[in-house]
């Protein structure tokens, strides 16, 4: 059998026919089931379109708003407190904790997935922080996020951080409390912890008052981080300006300060304490005490600092109560003015002997002599005069076992024997006439001369003016308080003070054209109704100008040591100190003219 031959293709008749691919006919009823799935998925396009549009509208623009919304929590800040004259005595200052993130360290101009050596980081920061390279890196090595590099970075700092352009750190801003004059308001302002929680004063007593009237806000946010102008609350960005003004003056408490400080450490006492008041109307203008603290690193120091001893300490006033006891006797009849008591040196009143501070019998002498030599004695003959019972009545209607109504926090109440002792045992009445036996607060003496420098009236001491707007100060109280002595017998008693100061103990804080009145104390100190062998209490009382009365000075020295250690010597020199101030800062004109004249030539 012979072989066919086929005949050869060319190369372009090979290329041709591998390229031919034949097509088999489709069926019509495939071609309708794709048209059918297009379509029906064209149409839940559609429905879900409009499902969305039309159904799920506001909820889908809700999802969207809480995206774009930025929610903020109140910081917690607080109002400022100023002095009588607007000088700032405690403030909030924006302050920054910086946190780091290391798995997120990334340079500005670096490619977004590298992540920067927590050492670079450290380098750049360094300088801005003020810290050495080598403790940032400590801070930074072994953790990936959430480290607390810094707290209390002022903005400054923080906009300096920020403008480094790391990523993977983050600036917490937060208030923190700033008390611009340092110790000088301490013991009466008080403080905040680190927790913002306040510890004393009157950060504590008035806590809900400092506090800013803050909400939580929501605000809606662009894609750069601008706030959109719509769906914006009322007053969202508003925020007040009351700040917290006191009466007292921040130059004549610095002045105070120092004055007291000097005396208490020249003499080596536990303690001192100074008040300056305004009669007319209660308000304080100086409240002093030392030792204190500094609120800004309290931390530093013993809590049994944080409280004002002149508020919340109790002492026996001793010789500075005898003027408060003269009116008494004065208001009730049983002693004239032109009286005399005779001074024999010493006494036997139920079996205890009282003596004069130098044991000397001054003889028959005037009430204005009574306490020129502050006599114990004659201050026991001249309150014999006056009912038992009725005595220890006025003890009450002055307050003495009372709170005084103040806004001072911490103050407290004075001790007073009870009705049955005083009128049963002669000794009570008797150590009383001499301003022993009794206990009260610097503070609430203060207020008691004061109803002897006012015309009898009883004032309600404080420190505070109330919340005043921006820069806006409030004018000064008017004069209050109820009445409890007659006008006559404060000036009686008045008279008799200014004899201390021309002619007395008191001698220490005379000033030429001024007439001022006074009376030095110096007390057995008590502990626990026995009386400390060799402690005293040293104070000087000074009310001014005498002619028309205004202003209370009170110097509390506790436990002087020293066996010239007196209200003379340890008190007085304080007082005239704070009374040079007093009569430059309150601009008091001359009671005598001519007598500062010539003062002034010599």
């Amino acid at each position: 059998m012979s072989r066919q031959t086929l005949p050869r293709l060319t190369t372009s008749q090979r290329r041709t026919r591998s390229r031919v691919i034949p097509l088999e006919k489709v069926p019509s009823k495939r071609l309708w089931w794709v048209f059918f799935i297009l379509c029906t998925g064209l149409v839940g396009l559609i429905g879900r379109m409009a499902w969305l549009q039309l159904v799920q509208t506001g909820d889908l623009e809700s999802r969207a708003r809480q995206l774009q919304t930025q929610k903020s929590q109140p910081l917690g800040q607080r109002r400022p407190i100023v002095d009588r004259n607007g000088r700032l005595v405690a403030m909030d200052e924006k302050r920054f904790r910086l946190w780091a993130h290391p798995r997120y360290f990334n340079f500005p101009g670096d490619e977004l997935s590298h992540v920067r050596p927590a050492d670079d980081v450290a380098e750049k920061l360094a300088p801005v922080l003020a810290v050495p390279a080598d403790r940032l890196k400590a801070q930074l090595a072994g953790r990936q996020s959430g480290i607390k590099l810094k707290e209390g970075i002022d903005p400054e700092t923080a906009a300096s951080i920020r403008a480094l352009g790391i990523s993977g750190l983050d600036l917490e801003a937060y208030p923190q409390r700033i008390y611009p004059q340092g110790s000088l308001f301490a013991n009466v302002v008080g403080f905040l912890n680190d927790e913002r929680v306040p510890q004393a004063g009157l950060e504590q007593s008035r806590d809900g008052e400092l506090l800013r009237h803050e909400q939580p806000r929501s605000l809606r946010m662009g894609a750069d981080g601008t706030p959109l102008p719509d769906d914006l609350a009322p007053g969202v960005f508003f925020g007040d300006d009351l700040r917290l003004q006191l009466t007292l003056d921040s130059g004549l408490q610095e002045l105070t300060v120092k004055a007291l400080d000097a005396q208490v450490k020249k003499w080596k006492a536990k303690k001192g304490a100074a008040i300056v008041m305004d009669a007319t109307n209660g308000e304080l203008l100086v409240l002093a005490s030392t030792p204190t603290y500094d609120p800004n690193r309290f931390w530093t120091f013993s809590p049994g600092r944080f409280r004002e001893w002149s508020v919340q300490d109790l002492y026996e006033p001793g010789s500075t109560f005898k003027p408060i006891n003269l009116a008494l006797a004065l208001q009730e009849g049983v002693i004239q003015p032109a009286d005399r008591v005779h001074d024999v040196g010493r006494l036997q009143i139920g079996g205890w002997p009282i003596n004069n501070h130098d044991r000397r019998a001054n003889g028959l002498i005037d009430f204005a002599t009574v306490l020129q030599v502050s006599s114990n004695v004659g201050m026991v003959q001249a309150m014999r005069h006056l009912n038992d019972d009725l005595y220890w009545t006025w003890m009450k209607r002055l307050g003495i076992d009372r709170k005084p109504d103040t806004d001072l926090p911490g103050a407290v109440a004075g001790q007073l024997k009870t009705k049955e002792q005083f009128t049963t045992q002669p000794i009570e009445p008797a150590t009383t006439a001499f301003g022993q036996g009794f206990s009260l607060t610097p503070l609430k003496l203060a207020q008691l001369h004061a109803v002897l420098a006012n015309g009898g009236r009883l004032v309600s001491p404080h420190i505070t003016r109330g919340f005043r707007s921006g820069h806006a100060l409030a004018p000064a109280a008017s004069p209050s308080g109820q009445q409890l002595l007659k006008p006559e017998v404060t000036r009686t008693v008045m008279s008799w003070m200014e004899s201390v100061v021309d002619q007395g103990s008191g001698k220490g804080v005379k000033t030429p054209g001024y007439r001022i009145g006074g009376k030095t104390g110096t007390a057995q100190k008590a502990l626990n109704g026995i009386y400390l062998p060799g402690a005293k209490i040293c104070s000087f009382v000074a009310v001014l100008p005498v002619e028309k009365p205004r202003y209370v000075v009170l110097i509390v020295v506790d436990e002087p040591q020293g066996a010239n250690a007196y209200g003379s010597t340890v008190a007085v020199p304080v007082a005239k100190q704070v009374i040079d101030g007093l009569l430059v800062v309150e601009k008091i004109p001359p009671s005598k003219p001519a007598e500062l004249n010539k003062a002034a030539k010599s």
